[in-house]
């Protein structure tokens, strides 16, 4: 079911325990699925709930934990849920350095902040490169081709806020001017201003629709078998829209995910903006000894590569990105994203950082609808940074 969060919900100190997760086949049903070997395993009954997407990316975390055992989080959010103290510990910063090459790039470092592990990662993700293979041989070399597919209608960008904004941070990433999240400055004046021009040049092309979609929208626009639009060139990869077999793939065309489009001769994909998700437990739980041990197995090697995995998940488990089954079912995504995953950028997520990416975001847009100059749009990014800093 989805969550309204009603007021009348309290904890129960016994029954199943309850986790929170968000709405779409690849965040539910591996977790379903997993819950169910567990609870064969161990006797424990999880049930998961789902919020928007939407709600994922800006709910407040204490919250939940008010009513939730376990809840699926994104990391920006570890700065906030340590100085609220709503999410039990799962070890500790030294232990995570010692796990972090179990796990795809900064996936496990992510969760990490003053000096304790708050979420362990389940889910790996980044905005990479979106293609149909059946109408799209292979993905443009350079950005000047993308912008002529972009010219002839056959592009889609996901730019509802916060993607908006992700996209400003991987093309800042991908020119070399990667944010700086000590500040005083989050983006460099001249790399900011280049990555928005570019970033403005791109929506200037674009179906305004796009300003409204989130990755998922554009992904299901573009798996319509007539579907114009058979490219993004910024986007998060989805590796349910590229399995053979997925809920998504009823009926829908597959969609290739590949590294991103250098900007830097010889660069490489550097700097995309680092999603993905983790697994936390409440600090207001009764079990949390009970959800702590869920929430390691199913972080672990063996579920990730098992029973998440073949639940339709998309693992945060380097064992699983390495996996040649797991590739030659889902068009190698996990194979042709890697290096993007490896080299993505891991966003500010002290305590205030979430209030300042909503309206940032928002900002953002207003600019990009007005056709704002870049040094104006970029600095009114940067004072809002250095207000919510001091």
């Amino acid at each position: 079911m989805l969550c309204s969060l009603p007021n009348d919900v309290n904890r129960r100190g016994d029954g199943p325990l309850r986790g929170m997760t968000w709405d779409h086949p690849r965040g539910y049903d591996p977790l379903v699925a997993c819950s169910a070997l567990w609870q064969a395993r161990t006797g424990t009954r999880i049930e998961w709930e789902r919020r928007s997407l939407q709600d994922f990316e800006s709910f407040p975390v204490a919250q939940l934990a008010e009513r939730y055992d376990l809840i699926v989080i994104d990391h920006p959010h570890v700065g906030q849920i340590t100085r609220e103290r709503c999410l039990a510990p799962l070890g500790s910063g030294t232990e995570a350095a010692q796990l972090g090459k179990a796990f795809v790039g900064a996936s496990l470092a992510s969760y990490v902040w003053e000096g304790s592990l708050w979420a362990l990662p389940i889910d790996a993700a980044a905005q990479v490169l979106a293609w149909r293979p059946d109408r799209l041989p292979a993905p443009p070399a350079d950005w000047q081709a993308m912008l002529g597919l972009a010219a002839a209608g056959a592009v889609l960008c996901p730019l509802r806020p916060p993607h908006d904004l992700m996209a400003l941070f991987t093309l800042c990433g991908l020119t070399g001017a990667a944010g700086r999240s000590a500040g005083p400055e989050l983006l460099d004046p001249a790399g900011g201003a280049l990555a928005y021009e570019l970033l403005r040049e791109l929506t200037a092309l674009l179906d305004p629709a796009c300003l409204a979609m989130d990755p998922i929208a554009v992904l299901e626009r573009m798996a319509e078998p007539s579907s114009a639009c058979i490219l993004a060139p910024l986007i998060y990869g989805y590796v349910s829209y590229s399995r053979s077999g997925s809920v998504p793939m009823t009926a829908r065309a597959p969609i290739a995910f590949g590294d991103l489009i250098a900007l830097v001769p010889g660069a490489g994909p550097r700097g995309s903006a680092l999603g993905g998700t983790g697994i936390a437990v409440s600090a207001r739980s009764p079990h949390i000894a009970a959800a702590s041990d869920f929430a390691r197995w199913v972080a672990g090697r063996e579920a990730q590569c098992g029973p998440y995995l073949e639940g339709g998940g998309q693992p945060a488990s380097a064992a699983a990105w390495d996996d040649a089954a797991a590739n030659a079912a889902a068009l190698d995504f996990y194979r042709n994203t890697r290096a993007t995953l490896e080299r993505a950028w891991l966003r500010p997520r002290h305590a205030g950082y979430m209030p300042f990416q909503h309206a940032a975001s928002q900002r953002l847009r207003a600019a990009l609808e007005s056709g704002e100059p870049a040094r104006g749009a970029i600095a009114a990014i940067n004072r809002m940074y250095q207000e919510e800093l001091t």
